[in-house]
């Protein structure tokens, strides 16, 4: 059974890999800012959750899960290839490895909470929008998007946090730095709303698209 797919898709996939990479890789700073800490990755990991509402409110339910798995697929090749270059020895005249090692040599802990809570926070926010799309009728389309980031950035953050850091920083901390994650990410997805709304109507449009997610199964496995 062949699965085609437009150019349109296929770019949103390609920007969807792009952002997820940037936001790993930027998760080597932490930034302070207006008295909060978080991850520089803040700054563009929002952005894929932005896509998944847009592939997801377009095409579908199913074709959002091509999208995560596609995503999952490049974090896991990044990672590998990056830990495998970490543990090849550096030249003797480079003076760079201290620094290359702390960007790009995550800890197995850390790289196994990032795709552990990537697929969760993605799967959950594609199916709120799959399913709250149908309910609705297709109305409502901002809340929707909103309702479905608050919830998929609160499992990812939910299954990220204590997986990567429990033990190391107290509960409070811990807490804390997870509502402060979840409350920057989801106003990020209301302050861009207003762009997101009119990517999906310019997409629908180009694309004569706008798929109801009715009798499909939400297997997270079952791409086709």
């Amino acid at each position: 059974m062949q699965t085609k797919v437009s150019v349109l898709f296929m770019l949103m996939c390609v920007l969807f890999v792009v952002c997820l990479i940037s936001a790993n890789l930027l998760e080597a700073k932490v930034v302070h800012l207006f008295g909060l800490t978080f991850t520089a990755g803040m700054i563009v990991f929002p952005i894929s959750y932005i896509i998944n509402d847009c592939v997801t409110e377009v095409w579908g339910y199913r074709k959002a899960s091509i999208l995560i798995w596609s995503g999952f697929a490049a974090n896991f090749l990044v990672i590998l290839f990056a830990n495998i270059a970490v543990l090849l020895p550096a030249a003797s005249f480079w003076q760079g490895e201290e620094h290359f090692n702390f960007v790009f040599g995550l800890a197995p802990r850390i790289a196994f909470a990032s795709l552990l809570a990537f697929l969760a926070g993605s799967f959950v926010n594609a199916y709120v929008m799959s399913r709250m799309k149908v309910m609705s009728e297709g109305r409502h389309f901002s809340l929707r998007a909103v309702v479905s980031t608050l919830l998929g950035e609160s499992a990812d953050s939910i299954v990220f946090f204590p997986i990567a850091f429990a033990g190391l920083m107290p509960v409070r901390e811990l807490l804390l730095m997870m509502l402060t994650q979840v409350v920057l990410k989801s106003l990020y997805e209301v302050v861009i709303l207003p762009v997101t709304v009119r990517v999906v109507r310019l997409v629908k449009k180009c694309e004569g698209d706008d798929v109801y997610d009715t009798n499909i199964s939400y297997n997270i496995f079952k791409i086709i």
